[in-house]
């Protein structure tokens, strides 16, 4: 097997770089114009590559740590590595799948978390929200959710945006997931009213907690 370089790698990336696509993902905070499905399909003919991926991940090129996300190995990082690399990952896409591809699946996920949870960064902060919220959802024990709804309760309303964001979701998935916290979760999305009016497309679940929680309950548990 001949092995690829990632300058050869780089310039495939920028050979699938498309105007339009630049565009739109300008628009939600990302600055790259390569195609998902195009990156995946590289993905899967590269296979997976620690190495080349590290390199890729060094370039600083979104599209390029994109797919060194896509290709490398999760739990071949140090806790020390993925905390300078969520602190790296400035652009939401980067950012969203670095913490669901690669933190998610680290032993290191749980420290991680602990120490994320509160950094002044809110871009670190808001990744230790969402590893808050996936443990919300899948293993609750030893949760202090009651505590988790004060913090909201007391900081979400006025948190920039992506930390907003991602409180707002750990509080839906707390009053779908756990009932004795459901009526106390909704009450605080409709006093906050975070995300109340955000533009939901036909077909597709408002993020405004009470609602979220109230139709999630429904589909799931048909209550």
């Amino acid at each position: 097997m001949i092995e690829t370089t990632a300058a050869e790698v780089m310039t495939e990336l920028a050979a699938l770089e498309d105007p339009k696509t630049h565009e739109v993902n300008t628009r939600h905070g990302d600055d790259h114009g390569v195609n998902l499905g195009r990156l995946r399909a590289l993905a899967k003919r590269l296979k997976t590559q620690q190495d080349l991926a590290c390199r890729l991940w060094e370039t600083g090129d979104s599209a390029a740590r994109l797919l060194a996300i896509l290709i490398c190995r999760p739990k071949a990082f140090g806790r020390d590595d993925l905390d300078v690399m969520v602190r790296q990952a400035r652009t939401p896409k980067v950012h969203d799948w670095l913490v669901n591809y690669v933190v998610k699946k680290s032993p290191h996920a749980e420290g991680l978390r602990l120490a994320w949870f509160a950094d002044p960064d809110p871009a670190v902060a808001s990744a230790g929200w969402a590893l808050t919220t996936e443990r919300v959802t899948k293993k609750p024990e030893d949760l202090d959710l009651a505590g988790l709804l004060d913090v909201i309760e007391a900081e979400m309303k006025d948190a920039p945006a992506r930390l907003q964001w991602a409180m707002n979701h750990c509080l839906a998935q707390i009053g779908i997931e756990h009932a004795g916290h459901r009526a106390r979760a909704i009450g605080i999305g409709e006093r906050l009213e975070v995300l109340k009016d955000y533009p939901t497309p036909p077909n597709c679940t408002s993020p405004f907690a009470p609602i979220w929680i109230t139709e999630m309950v429904r589909r799931r548990h048909g209550e």
